[in-house]
């Protein structure tokens, strides 16, 4: 017993010290995925690095449900690799040690981190993705850094195209400025050049004040102008200067969106608020179609009314009488025959239109609930993917034999990207309606779990699963049964065939 609680300690201790390496690395790598996705709502804007940090924070508290599962992988692959290259797997193996015992003690520590990973999905992860998708916002509204640069054009203001042939380094003067203004349109564009300028913030930092010095702008005069000073022979106004002030719109400073816009999205809600809403859009959803149908069938469907003078009222249910359609439509004229059919033509159209615009309406709500089921079913799925990816690492690791960074790295990317193929797929599935959302979500699971039993009763049968010759084996013993098939096939074609030849040759007697 004693032995068996070392073993357990010597799993645990190479196993734990892999997983928390792997974990470390798979967020630095998806983190690096997640900043390149988002570079240019990062790169240029003057950021102070607090605001960067947050960012960093809240991103790798959500890239963690994708590098769990892959440090699982990697770690159980490279640990039991490590014992069977060791040959430490089979000294316990020999020692009557199954390979369930030994996965045993790795196997709760697992579905302890899967236990961890649904509550850390379940009440951190709504919270870090609601600040992180906040702040996202407040970055990509944030102007840029002014950083104007030499012998090109700086486009970082909105409307505002500005070249500046030569800038003294150390007291920032311009030299040669030329501002294009688009801020009307192109055709009320201004053109302003300068010999020299220099650029200044305003004391609230939301202006920007260019001050100019002995220069010239020219600027198209609107129709309106145009009219009003009665000069249509000159498209433009021209001015001279020595010294000009031009006030820009430019926000330096950095504002942050209010985190409550996004309570209402399902990135920022645990399973209970999830279900909440599910619940109560579906009922509103249901209260909605029903009032939408109940009105369609009293006002359009059944509606039916005789005129009395040039009032119009509705037929009572004991009034109505029943008409052959047929007989009344061959006894009009053709005429009246041609205002039948138009007015049935514009009141079909008017009912489809109205059909339309009731679908449209419930597609919002269904949208609505879609997403939410599938952020709901995620926070399972996390943790199951856990279990799955260990039951496959372990086995695997112990069929192929070897550590390191080499074949485990190489197999667990593979798998990974199947994994992320599969699962990113069936999203797109549920998200789109084709597919219900709890298949959707559980597609990759469905597909991993067999592949994780087959491994596991491979690894602990002791089966050759990547060994050659094992293969070459079973591929000759395959070939040779097909041709003993082929061969009684031809036996049997060839007895038809003689049995055949032997019932159609004609019958002599002796005395004939």
């Amino acid at each position: 017993m004693r032995i068996v609680k070392r073993l357990d300690i010597y799993l645990l201790r190479n196993f734990i010290g892999l997983f928390v390496a792997t974990l470390f690395i798979s967020i630095f790598i998806l983190l690096m995925q997640f900043v390149w996705m988002h570079v240019q709502d990062l790169v240029g804007k003057g950021l102070a690095l607090n605001v960067l940090a947050e960012f960093f924070v809240y991103a790798v508290a959500t890239v963690v449900p994708l590098a769990l599962p892959l440090a699982i992988l990697l770690s159980s692959l490279i640990s039991f690799g490590n014992l069977g290259e060791r040959f430490e797997l089979t000294a316990m193996k020999a020692a009557g040690i199954s390979l369930f015992r030994i996965m045993r003690p790795l196997t709760f520590t697992i579905a302890f981190v899967a236990v961890g990973a649904f509550f850390f999905s379940n009440n951190v992860l709504p919270k870090a993705q609601a600040k992180l998708w906040a702040l996202i916002f407040s970055l990509r509204q944030k102007s840029p850094e002014l950083s104007i640069p030499v012998g090109e054009f700086y486009g970082g203001i909105d409307g505002i195209n500005i070249y500046v042939k030569q800038k003294d380094p150390v007291d920032g003067k311009l030299y040669d400025v030329m501002i294009y203004d688009y801020t009307q349109g192109f055709k009320n564009v201004s053109v302003t050049v300068a010999d020299t300028g220099q650029i200044y913030f305003t004391e609230d930092k939301k202006y920007l004040l260019l001050r100019l010095y002995s220069g010239e702008s020219f600027e198209n005069m609107s129709q309106k102008e145009q009219q009003a000073t009665g000069t249509t022979s000159i498209p433009y106004r021209r001015e001279t200067f020595s010294m000009k002030q031009v006030l820009l719109d430019f926000d330096s400073e950095f504002a942050r969106y209010d985190e409550s816009v996004l309570d209402d999205q399902h990135v920022s809600k645990n399973v209970v608020e999830l279900i909440q809403s599910i619940d109560s859009v579906q009922q509103s959803a249901h209260q909605q179609s029903l009032e939408q149908s109940g009105q369609m069938v009293k006002n359009r469907y059944f509606g039916r009314e005789r005129k009395e003078g040039r009032v119009l009222i509705p037929v009572e249910p004991t009034e109505r009488r029943t008409y052959d359609p047929e007989l009344l439509f061959r006894r009009m004229t053709t005429k009246q025959k041609l205002n039948s059919v138009t007015i049935a033509r514009e009141r079909a159209q008017n009912y489809r239109d109205q059909i339309d615009y009731n679908a449209l309406l419930l597609d919002d709500s269904q949208r609505y609930i879609r997403r939410h089921e599938i952020e709901l079913y995620r926070k399972f799925t996390l943790a199951f993917a856990c279990l799955i990816f260990f039951f496959i690492g372990a086995p695997l690791g112990a069929i192929i034999r070897k550590g390191g960074l080499g074949a485990p790295v190489v197999i667990s990317v593979v798998l990974f990207i199947i994994y992320y193929i599969i699962d990113n797929t069936g999203y797109k599935m549920a998200r789109e309606a084709l597919w219900p959302c709890w298949a959707g979500m559980w597609l990759s699971s469905f597909v991993l779990l067999p592949i994780g039993v087959f491994l596991t009763y491979k690894a602990a049968t002791d089966s050759a699963l990547f060994n050659p010759e094992a293969w070459i084996i079973l591929w000759r013993r395959l070939m040779a049964r097909t041709k003993k098939i082929k061969w009684i096939k031809k036996l049997y074609e060839h007895y038809s065939r003689s049995l055949r030849r032997f019932s159609l040759r004609p019958i002599r007697h002796r005395g004939g």
